[in-house]
């Protein structure tokens, strides 16, 4: 079976974006509900803990009167927005997105409100590393890293892929396809 079917002129609204021969496989949106993983744990318990100080800061420094407990504010705003991007930013951002799959790459379409449209789009050949994480009904599949710098040199690696999306397995398997005729 092969993924390279004839010319075709570009779907609507594809111009310009798709290149001559290149045939959308796929499109799919990911889930868009609140998703916790384990790698989250730490920055929610650090948020978390960050919001208990600052009211603990709050309440024992308003006994002293006057206006110095507002300081505790500052931390219980860093604690509050800590907790909600890594849960509630996710999900906006997976709301926001759409995914498509060509014969020749993985694009990922982003629209987000104040910070605008995105176009990503990441080449599947004979030497992408695929991954399939299935969660319940949902799945992931992995197709790229993003190196992260952080501080004193090191770097965090960041998964990229079309995140809980329903039957992960096709898709992976259609990436497998475009590998395969790759060779």
């Amino acid at each position: 079976m092969t993924l390279q079917p004839p010319p075709a002129p570009a779907p609507a609204g594809w111009e310009g974006i798709l290149d001559q021969g290149e045939v959308i496989l796929w499109q799919g949106v990911p889930d868009g509900g609140i998703a916790f993983a384990v790698t989250d744990l730490p920055k929610l318990l650090g948020g978390v803990l960050m919001i208990g100080f600052s009211m603990f800061w709050m309440f024992n420094a308003s006994k002293g009167g006057g206006y110095f407990w507002m300081f505790g504010l500052i931390f219980l705003f860093i604690g509050a927005g800590t907790v909600t991007r890594d849960t509630l930013g996710a999900a906006r951002r997976r709301r926001a997105s759409h995914y498509t799959l060509t014969n020749r790459r993985a694009i990922i379409a982003t629209n987000l409100p104040l910070i605008g449209r995105s176009l990503n789009s990441y080449p599947i050949d004979a030497g992408t590393l695929l991954e399939l994480v299935e969660q319940d009904d949902l799945g992931t599949v992995n197709f790229a890293r993003r190196e992260t710098p952080l501080r004193r040199g090191t770097q965090a690696a960041q998964r990229i892929g079309f995140e809980r999306i329903p039957e992960p397995r096709r898709v992976f398997s259609l990436m497998r396809q475009i590998q395969h005729e790759a060779k």
